[in-house]
């Protein structure tokens, strides 16, 4: 691996993570420059690698993804000696994840007191279902459930539906955004003070957290939203139209906007329609509106409506297949993809970094290691001998790829 050349070149994390929302914080901070050690199970590694479908190569396909530009090691966290080889590691580690059921670490004498004990300005960051307090800290979490816990599967999909989850794994991947900001801001104050703290977060918090503007009407009216598809609860018209080939976002979420969109769409007596004349109107009568709107746009191609549309000023844009976004001139202008050549898998793409720096760029983009890949070069690192390294590969307290 290159060094890097990151804004947190420098920075250590050991990441005892798997599947999504850990891997997802490894991964932004490896992006960023830290050397992240991914530590996997024994036998078996992450659970993700076992997600054969898609695979390339023999190789998980979701796996390579939240795991690229980290090093691998393989870890018996069952084993007294591989415990122990933790603690060892803990000592010089600035940083450890970990999303394990809340109370896991610390049964295996892993917690957060243990590593404190050997290294006081440990940042020690736990993701976990519901959090590390309240009566549910000791319920195991997952996407679906969070995002039904938090509400977001009753505000998602179409009115009159049944309850839908959002298509990403939305609670997971934030999650894991909030835990890398949380170590972000934890390692500041360990920069000013010396001291080390806990991070913590868990799936139902980031999954609440994407109610914001929902959360607001209920509190204002105790009045729980209802699903409204790709219509916006505040601001009309601010949804999906129908084109001719395909679908199209119109935002007119202000009132200069819907003139404009009045203008383009060839209808400009629609703005002295007392049904649209405010925003309120429109709300109350946006199955008229959109009806009204969706037949005008039928007229013509998403080409043609962006056209006219950027032409005006009006923001708009098509809704893309995963494969149109992934292709699209803009995407691949910002880096977002990023060639990958692994040593099983071959070639192969990835999502790049989503945050970009001016003076101290991301690093080059490395592959998701092979189960144990680097466990016998990080070894080396925190000075275990050759020697103590192949007994602990013969007494299967860690592996080699």
């Amino acid at each position: 691996m290159k060094p890097s050349t990151g804004p947190l070149a420098g920075l250590r994390v050991l990441e005892v993570t798997q599947i999504m929302s850990g891997p997802t914080c490894g991964l932004l901070l490896a992006d960023m420059g830290a050397d992240v050690i991914k530590i996997e199970k024994i036998p078996g590694g992450d659970d993700a690698r076992g997600y054969r479908d898609p695979q390339v190569g023999g190789v998980s396909a979701p796996f390579m993804m939240m795991n690229r530009n980290k090093r691998g090691l393989a870890l018996n966290l069952k084993s007294p000696k591989g415990r122990a080889l933790l603690l060892k590691m803990a000592k010089s580690a600035d940083v450890l994840v970990e999303n394990f059921r809340g109370g896991t670490m610390d049964k295996l004498g892993l917690g957060y007191e243990a590593l404190k004990a050997v290294n006081p300005g440990l940042i020690y960051c736990a993701i976990t279902g519901y959090g590390r307090s309240g009566p549910y800290a000791d319920k195991g979490g997952f996407d679906l459930i969070a995002q039904g816990f938090a509400g977001l599967m009753s505000i998602t999909g179409e009115a009159g539906r049944p309850p839908a989850k959002s298509g990403s794994a939305v609670s997971d991947m934030n999650a894991g955004i909030l835990a890398a900001l949380g170590i972000l801001a934890a390692y500041i104050h360990k920069l000013k003070t010396g001291e080390g703290q806990v991070v913590d977060t868990s799936l139902s918090d980031a999954a609440l957290q994407q109610t914001y503007w929902h959360a607001a009407v209920w509190f204002a009216t105790q009045r729980s939203p209802e699903p409204t598809g790709s219509a916006h609860i505040l601001t009309a018209p601010y949804q999906a139209f129908e084109a001719s080939d395909g679908w199209i976002n119109i935002g007119g979420a202000n009132q200069a906007n819907w003139e404009r969109i009045c203008d383009v769409l060839g209808n400009p007596a629609w703005k002295g329609d007392e049904r649209f004349a405010t925003n309120r109107d429109r709300m109350a009568h946006l199955d008229v509106l959109v009806e009204l709107m969706n037949a005008v746009v039928r007229t013509r191609t998403r080409g043609e409506w962006q056209a006219a549309f950027d032409a005006a000023g009006v923001p708009a844009g098509p809704v893309h297949t995963i494969g149109e976004a992934l292709s699209h001139p803009q995407t691949l202008a910002r880096g977002m993809v990023v060639e990958v050549e692994h040593p099983q898998a071959g070639a192969t793409r990835a999502i790049g970094c989503p945050i970009h720096f001016s003076a101290s760029p991301d690093r080059s983009s490395t592959p998701a290691p092979l189960l144990g890949q680097h466990t016998r070069e990080v070894l080396r690192e925190f000075d275990l001998p050759e020697a103590e390294i192949d007994a602990l590969v013969a007494e299967g307290v860690v592996a080699e790829a």
